[in-house]
């Protein structure tokens, strides 16, 4: 994933939390938040302490991701989002993974196909 698709700054997480919407499976939270004034969207994924070790939360943010790089033209554009990883998505492997993520993206409305239905 591409440096300026990363929201990275405090100010931009807490942007999405406040004025954002959000949705939730039972893996992954999902917020996000609509700029308009740009055509991509930028991503910023958290993992609490609670999910586990430094190792644990670090392979799950590269995991996360991922799954979204693979799926970013389906995605739309010109939304900020943040992805909450919560302890159910450690015992998944990647494909439930991925699985997840698309639902939780497809039930937020944030993919491309669903934008228009």
């Amino acid at each position: 994933m591409h440096k300026s698709l990363r929201l990275r700054n405090r100010a931009d997480f807490s942007r999405v939390y406040r004025h954002g919407k959000s949705f939730a499976n039972h893996q992954f939270v999902v917020y996000w938040f609509s700029r308009k004034e740009v055509e991509r969207f930028r991503l910023g994924v958290s993992v609490s302490k609670k999910v586990g070790n430094a190792v644990v939360r670090n392979r799950m943010r590269r995991l996360v991701k991922e799954i979204v790089r693979h799926h970013e033209p389906e995605i739309a554009g010109g939304i900020d989002m943040v992805f909450i990883v919560r302890k159910g998505a450690l015992s998944k492997d990647y494909a439930e993974l991925e699985k997840s993520v698309l639902h939780v993206l497809r039930k937020a409305k944030l993919l491309k196909a669903s934008r228009m239905s």
